[in-house]
């Protein structure tokens, strides 16, 4: 991780010269925090694609690994350049790319898999058993440039906004939830409405959710909801939540829930809240482990769970990049800041304290003023 060679593959003219060096934004050691710090460009191969990256979007794991929780402690290994949401634009490409040149704008894929395991073999490459996430696994986005491979860069279409490009790869998740939850016709609850949450009702809304009600703990976050589409919206905290989603349901309760928080107790209430057959549909990172009521709430209900991880490759990008074209989604309520990459402490801060939804940095300092 980053002990990574200068640009090596040979440039043509079209590529031109490329630095030696760029700034990125590095988990330098174990412990809360990230420096912004001066490293190699990195190398690519025959098949690989360098970007400059314009605008990437801070997550909520990018958080975990600025917090250190126990789950940063558990998969990262410093030092590492953070994030894994990014869109730019073509600066070189191996000789052996064909698929985009120079100058396209692209986002990509951050999940780097083997092709070669079963579940890459079977159409489900997104769970491959040897998956390297940027950011994660291996060196990310939140830098001048970062190398990947062709396989995984995505031309974008100009419909898309630059800020929106960015956080492509949230709204994927967003995406990938609601169709694996088959929401058409259906009931929703949305336990958590941090960016990926937000996001999550308007995909709901244009999937043909007859119901969409989000619960939270954030009245500002909880307003944009609504304002998003979500019929109903409850503070968690609230007595009688179960209830009055009851009351909401003809009594049945819920057909889907859709757990974006991570949180073990929003889990717990959400999936109280589903009916006998219904379907929950877990995205939400915990940040430790959590307790549920096991028997009441899943098996004696019958309850169909899936874990959601990523998006599909590449069924998930089409499906998000055909929503924003015919403007059935808009992102632009739920970016709340454009802050440059050295403004990043302040961006980590409004993060934990709950006062932007979702945060994109101007790598690049295409913003205008």
């Amino acid at each position: 991780m980053m002990k990574m060679r200068t640009a090596s593959a040979p440039a043509t003219p079209q590529q031109g010269a490329l630095p030696k060096t760029m700034r990125a934004l590095v988990k330098e050691r174990a412990g809360p925090g990230m420096s912004l710090r001066e490293v190699p460009v990195p190398s690519y191969g025959p098949t690989d694609v360098l970007i400059r990256v314009r605008k990437a979007g801070i997550c909520g794991t990018d958080g975990h690994i600025w917090e250190w929780d126990k789950w940063a402690q558990s998969r990262i290994v410093p030092p590492l350049i953070v994030g894994h949401e990014f869109m730019g634009v073509v600066a070189a490409v191996g000789s052996a790319v064909r698929g985009v040149s120079v100058g396209e704008r692209v986002s990509a894929e951050g999940h780097v898999v083997d092709g070669t395991c079963l579940l890459c073999r079977t159409g489900q490459a997104n769970l491959c058993e040897r998956v390297q996430v940027i950011g994660v696994d291996r060196d990310g986005c939140f830098a001048d440039y970062i190398a990947m491979p062709e396989g995984n860069v995505w031309r974008l279409d100009p419909a898309v906004p630059d800020d929106w490009a960015a956080v492509f790869d949230p709204l994927g998740n967003a995406v990938h939830t609601v169709m694996t939850a088959d929401v058409s016709t259906k009931s929703v609850v949305i336990t958590g409405v941090g960016s990926i949450g937000l996001m999550a009702i308007p995909v709901a809304r244009a999937a043909g959710a007859a119901k969409v009600i989000a619960i939270d703990v954030n009245p500002k976050k909880l307003e944009l909801a609504r304002s998003l589409g979500a019929d109903e919206v409850f503070d968690s905290r609230t007595p009688g939540v179960r209830e009055q989603v009851l009351a909401l349901t003809n009594g049945d309760g819920a057909d889907v829930l859709l757990e974006m928080s991570g949180n073990g107790a929003a889990l717990d209430l959400g999936l109280s809240t589903v009916r006998n057959g219904g379907r929950a549909a877990l995205l939400g990172l915990p940040s430790d482990t959590v307790n549920i009521k096991l028997a009441e709430h899943i098996i004696f209900k019958g309850l169909t769970v899936f874990g959601v991880f990523g998006r599909k490759m590449f069924e998930t990008w089409y499906q998000m990049q055909a929503l924003v074209k015919s403007k059935r989604i808009d992102l632009a309520p739920i970016i709340t800041h454009v802050l440059p990459l050295e403004r990043f402490e302040e961006c980590f801060a409004m993060l934990k304290a709950g006062s932007a939804v979702k945060i994109v940095m101007d790598v690049a300092g295409t913003t205008s003023p």
